[in-house]
Order: structure tokens, then sequence, then C-alpha cells
């Protein structure tokens, strides 16, 4: 199982913003398709963005598009989530995840089925 550290989580009110942060090894993060998804109880899993730490594409699903920010870190084996102007509906467990190049599946796709093995603990987002 790879090794992802998340951290960032927090409780905030409907228009606030939060930085979530995933430390990897060196070989996980190096040319890797990396991202986060998240997960509200009783909710389907859906991936939020994801990046390639090589050439640093980007991708959103469409409701983290111009709220949210995905970016990294090459020093720190890290990737960034900057999620603004949150709302109450943000609120699940977001998870790191690793490995979101899939035959078939757009990368958001990939992130929403990302296997256990693949991701991290996650790190809870509450808006109220």
């Amino acid at each position: 199982q790879v090794q992802l550290v998340e951290s960032g989580g927090g409780s905030v009110h409907a228009g606030g913003s939060l930085k979530l942060s995933c430390t990897s090894s060196k070989t996980t993060f190096s040319d890797n398709c990396m991202g986060w998804f998240r997960q509200a109880p009783g909710k389907e899993r859906e991936g939020v963005a994801g990046i390639y730490t090589g050439t640093r594409d980007t991708f959103y699903a469409d409701f983290a598009k111009g709220r949210f920010t995905i970016s990294q870190d090459n020093a720190k084996n890290t990737i960034y989530l900057q999620m603004n102007t949150l709302k109450p509906e943000d609120s699940a467990m977001y998870y790191c995840a690793t490995g979101c190049l899939v035959a078939g599946k757009t990368v958001i796709q990939a992130l929403g089925l990302t296997p256990r093995r693949q991701r991290g603990q996650g790190t809870q987002v509450t808006v109220s």
C-alpha cells in the first residue's frame, strides 16, 4: 500500500477556505497521476481534482472548477488542494489518491474508483 499522508481538513463556515496537503514518497510522487476524491456519508465517492506530477496538467470535477485548485511541490513530494468558496455540500471525507491513469476512464472518474491500497487515510472537511 502506498503511503499518503493527508492534512489540512477542518470545519469552516460557508464561503470559507481550506487547503489540504498530501505528502508521499518520492517514488510515488514522481511522474504519477495523483489527486483527491471525497465521500460523504450515504453518498458515492466522487473524484475532485487530479494532477500529472510530471507535466503539471490538472483535471477537475465540474463542481470544483473555479473554486478548487490542485497544485504540487516537487521538493516536498506533496500535492495540495486549495478549496475556496466552500459550500455545505462540500462536506465530506477527502482522500488523497494515486494511480489515476486508468484505461477507459477520465482522471476524475478514476479518482472516484481508487482502491483502498492507493489512497490515504483521509481528512475530514465540514462546512456549515
